[in-house]
């Protein structure tokens, strides 16, 4: 029952781990799922569309028939009159006509335009911000969607918004029924999987070239309905097309480039087509010659034409084929997630060797595919394929682990995790009581420690690599005995930077004092480096050093196979923020009030400033851990510090003047300058002493 017991927990931890990486959309996860759910409409292979949605194609046989394009606009106008001749219900150009070629070639292009009085002309939106014709913007606003029922509380509707776009030319938009845009979504592959339905400019909402000749096509007006996440529907008629929450609909492709039936666009204009061939049609006019078409990569054809991407999403909403993935559909994933691995546990618990295991998780993965596909063959029903098969291989490692070390060595385990970065007396503390110690993450009050190298980009480029990484480690190894001497936890090595936890794992009494006393010994031994830097002719270096103290997250933020012990939280930002500040006060060691407060006896103090350090809006009181301790120099600085807070700053500079050029004190040097501003201008009288760091 025990064996039983650990497999099924290990199929929920698989499940529980899938599910977070399935929350995260971690864009490699994404890219594989894609192209597994490829495999299911390359298995499927091509089929007929019923549709009554045809391309009207500008190809090679147009080409060399009437010739290079761009046409004559006079040519183009004798296509769109043939169309509406043969009986062409509803015309969608995938093609704009934002600049001029002449007015008599455009005039005519409107009259074709105006007198077939069923076409829908295209236009883009562009990133790119650009003047547009005022005539052509207000042609536009015909054409935006209009029954929109927007939920109570919603403030922002979350669709692709744009700033600009290429227009028709006034002359010939206003023949035009209405417009549509002809912009697709690329997925973070680089294939064509989806078509935008709906767009904002200017706050309006705009019905795509599929959506707006679905409209004109069906008479009907489009219903769009949207919630606090987004689009929820989107109603055309008897019609209800199930976009995703960005008012995106995914593409069921028919096949390759050809499947949707196309016409050569000079048979139209030269009338070699029966009289009723395309009567009744929804025709998408667009380019498949090579050298002047956009070639959209999908999963069945690495060269599609764009117009018969737009001419598959109209033919799949009248034929109402379209790919489910819906409320309904994530509710059955997150079952299958969840279900298949406690299967796949109790088989593996029966089976007798890991060879029989094997075969188990290979039986089961074949059949949920199988599944898969049958589903999606037969009933378009859109479910995940990557996510089942990873928990069920995950639980299958697990099981395996457990099943090849029965024998938990949990202790040495632990040992090796942290003897690394943990004291010695601090790891027998663990190995002797294993339940102190909280893995997955507890809120407690710590000291955490921040030590830099300054300059350090200047010594590296004056010493080769091996020269500089055998300097950083005489000077890491001291450093990180110090931290553990006085009971730290080696969190990481940032580069030349240390990270230094007090108080986790376990209880560590007097932590702030000493997280206190480790940067003082590390002054003291950065001492030593210096001579023995010196005599090799190497450049000194100087650290500095950020100490605060209070509660954080700590906890092991990796994964079972592997340690990251770390803390994380404002706290631990604010530490590192006032190791940063040393470099502008010149001091060597800064801690905040917190651990002022909480550190032993013994230890000297003085407030240098009142802070807002970046990333945080309150002002914090930031303190100098004094590394040689000048009684009467603190005392007239805390004076001085005084009378600038009380704005006498004439009486403060002196004193402050006193102390930079006598004592050499950088932090006296900085209220001079201050206090000389201050008298030049006077801070306003809601003034507080509080100084904005800008930077980290």
């Amino acid at each position: 029952m025990r064996k039983y017991l650990v497999f099924f927990l290990l199929a929920l931890a698989s499940s529980l781990i899938i599910f977070s990486i399935d929350t995260a959309s971690l864009p490699f996860i994404h890219n594989v799922e894609l192209k597994m759910k490829d495999l299911r409409l390359l298995i499927r292979g091509p089929i007929k569309p019923v549709a009554p949605v045809v391309i009207i194609a500008v190809d090679n046989k147009s080409i060399k028939e009437i010739g290079r394009w761009p046409w004559s606009r006079e040519i183009f106008g004798d296509l769109v009159k043939g169309l509406a001749e043969y009986g062409v219900k509803t015309t969608a150009l995938d093609v704009v006509f934002s600049e001029p070629q002449s007015m008599g070639s455009d005039t005519a292009l409107a009259k074709s335009l105006a007198k077939s009085g069923n076409v829908i002309e295209g236009y883009f939106f562009r990133k790119e911000v650009q003047d547009t014709d005022p005539e052509s913007l207000l042609q536009l606003q015909s054409s935006k969607i209009i029954q929109i029922k927007i939920d109570p509380g919603v403030t922002s509707v979350p669709l692709v918004e744009y700033e600009s776009l290429d227009a028709n030319i006034a002359l010939i938009g206003k023949s035009a029924l209405s417009f549509g845009y002809f912009n697709v979504i690329v997925d973070t592959d680089g294939l064509f999987r989806q078509v935008p339905l709906l767009m904002l400019f200017k706050e309006d909402v705009y019905p795509s070239l599929v959506l707006q000749a679905l409209q004109q096509f069906c008479h009907e007006n489009a219903f769009v309905s949207i919630g606090n996440s987004g689009v929820r529907s989107i109603q055309l008629g008897k019609f209800t097309i199930p976009s995703n929450l960005e008012g995106a609909l995914p593409v069921n492709y028919y096949g390759p480039g050809g499947t949707i039936q196309t016409y050569s666009a000079v048979d139209i204009i030269k009338k070699r087509l029966q009289p009723h061939e395309l009567r009744g049609k929804l025709a998408f006019i667009g380019f498949t010659e090579m050298g002047i078409y956009d070639v959209r990569p999908t999963p069945f054809d690495s060269v599609l034409p764009g117009v018969e991407i737009h001419a598959t999403a109209a033919a799949n909403t009248l034929e109402q084929r379209f790919i489910i993935h819906n409320s309904s559909t994530i509710i059955a994933e997150r079952v299958i997630l969840f279900l298949l691995p406690l299967v796949l546990a109790l088989l593996l618990g029966l089976a007798p060797s890991a060879t029989v295991g094997f075969l188990a998780v290979s039986s089961v993965s074949a059949l949920y595919f199988l599944g898969n596909y049958l589903l999606f063959s037969k009933f378009l029903i859109d479910l995940s394929l990557l996510s089942p098969l990873m928990a069920l291989g995950l639980t299958t490692i697990g099981s395996e682990i457990y099943r090849s070390l029965v024998v938990d060595r949990k202790s040495r385990y632990m040992k090796k995790a942290f003897s690394n970065y943990v004291s010695a007396d601090l790891v027998a503390q663990i190995i002797k009581n294993p339940d102190s110690l909280k893995l997955g993450g507890e809120k407690r009050e710590v000291t955490i420690l921040f030590s830099d190298i300054r300059g350090f980009t200047s010594l590296s480029e004056k010493l080769t690599p091996e020269d500089l990484v055998q300097v950083l480690n005489e000077y890491l190894n001291p450093m990180t005995l110090i931290v553990l001497e006085e009971r730290g936890t080696l969190d990481k090595y940032i580069g030349d930077a240390i990270m230094a936890i007090y108080n986790a794992p376990l209880d560590v009494t007097d932590h702030a004092d000493h997280a206190c006393r480790t940067a003082l010994k590390m002054m003291a031994k950065l001492e030593e480096i210096n001579r023995s830097f010196s005599a090799r002719n190497i450049q000194a270096i100087e650290i500095g050093v950020g100490i605060n103290t209070g509660d954080a997250v700590v906890g092991n933020m990796g994964a079972a196979m592997r340690f990251d012990y770390t803390a994380i939280g404002d706290n631990v930002n604010l530490a590192s923020r006032l190791e940063g500040l040393n470099k502008m006060y010149g001091t060597h060691i800064i801690v905040s009030e917190s651990t002022k407060l909480l550190a032993g006896k013994g230890l000297t103090f003085r407030e240098i400033d009142l802070v807002a350090v970046k990333g945080k809006h309150h002002p914090v009181p930031i303190y100098e851990l004094m590394v040689v301790v000048d009684n009467k120099m603190k005392s007239t600085f805390d004076e001085a510090l005084r009378l600038y807070r009380n704005r006498e700053f004439v009486v403060a500079e002196q004193l402050f003047e006193e102390l930079a050029t006598g004592k050499k004190d950088s932090v006296s040097n900085i209220y001079v300058e201050r206090c000389r501003e201050f008298i030049a201008v006077p801070p306003p009288e809601d003034w507080d002493g509080v100084f904005v760091a800008k930077t980290k």
